[in-house]
């Protein structure tokens, strides 16, 4: 089982360049970065957790500066995102991001995507909530096409592109979305709770889920796979990637029963010293 990380890195935490650094020294298999562009103050929307809002999520950083960062300094880390808010991006622009990272990193970039949470962020980039599910796919599908070897169109219910020259291109080779269906672009999962919906969109445009927390998977697993062969999708290409989990030998003993092959562990957004030593405690599960 590969053991990745994630944290709110924001401009009073441990940097990108010394955490990417210990991960890779320690053994640890990936780096996965949320994102939030901004969090309007006068919020309506209620905190996911419960309670106030951490200070962490109006601090962060943006993930593909910090992966960047985290690339150059690395040889074998992966580079992820957990989650970017596709809705809240021009596509054309996010899909040079995403290709460059990948290319410069030599193809270490998972792309987690999701809907987001906070109706005011979302609103502030011209986001209507009740359509934004149909956003990111229509987004998504515009992005694998600039992402194909081909200048290729694409008219969408949302935005299109023209045929376009799109390079650099991502270095991981495409899949199979359905026979003789090529999914180009880098690995995608998205993260959600679980839920018919959120099950037929990674059936439909993704290679898997990160499921917030990781609780749950002994009844969702089962409904996630019925959606995804009943799409046409191999059943051994489903992945399923457990994601800001708090370990205990249990639940990672657990998640080895499930077949479950990485997990994402989720790190305090702290200054190094408590970083490296919480990197420290969980060494003992690599």
């Amino acid at each position: 089982m590969r053991i990745a990380t994630t944290v709110f890195l924001t401009d009073r935490t441990i940097a990108p360049v010394p955490l990417a650094r210990a991960l890779e020294e320690r053994g640890f298999s990936g780096l996965y970065l949320p994102e939030h562009t901004h969090i309007p103050v006068s919020r309506v929307t209620p905190a996911p957790m419960g309670g106030e809002l951490p200070d962490c999520y109006g601090r962060t950083l943006d993930p593909f500066v910090a992966l960047g960062q985290a690339s150059a300094v690395t040889e074998r880390l992966h580079l992820g995102t957990g989650i970017t808010l596709v809705a809240q991006h021009d596509p054309i622009d996010l899909a040079k991001q995403v290709a460059t990272l990948d290319h410069l990193s030599g193809g270490r970039v998972t792309l987690g995507i999701g809907y987001g949470w906070n109706v005011e962020e979302a609103a502030d980039h011209g986001v209507e909530w009740r359509t934004r599910r149909e956003l990111v796919r229509d987004r998504m599908a515009l992005m694998r096409t600039l992402w194909s070897p081909h200048p290729t169109a694409y008219v969408g219910q949302f935005s299109s592109v023209q045929a376009s020259s799109a390079h650099p291109k991502p270095v991981q080779p495409p899949r199979e979305l359905a026979p003789g269906v090529p999914l180009y672009g880098p690995r995608t999962l998205i993260g959600g709770q679980a839920g018919p919906k959120l099950f037929a969109a990674i059936a439909d445009h993704s290679d898997g889920w990160l499921p917030i927390g990781g609780g749950g998977l002994t009844e969702s697993l089962p409904a996630l796979r019925q959606v995804w062969e009943a799409a046409g999708r191999d059943p051994k290409s489903l992945q399923v990637v457990p994601y800001a989990v708090q370990p205990t030998p249990g639940k990672m003993s657990h998640y080895a029963d499930l077949g479950i092959e990485e997990v994402v562990l989720q790190l305090p957004s702290e200054g190094e010293p408590a970083i490296l030593r919480v990197l420290d405690e969980f060494a003992q599960y690599l």
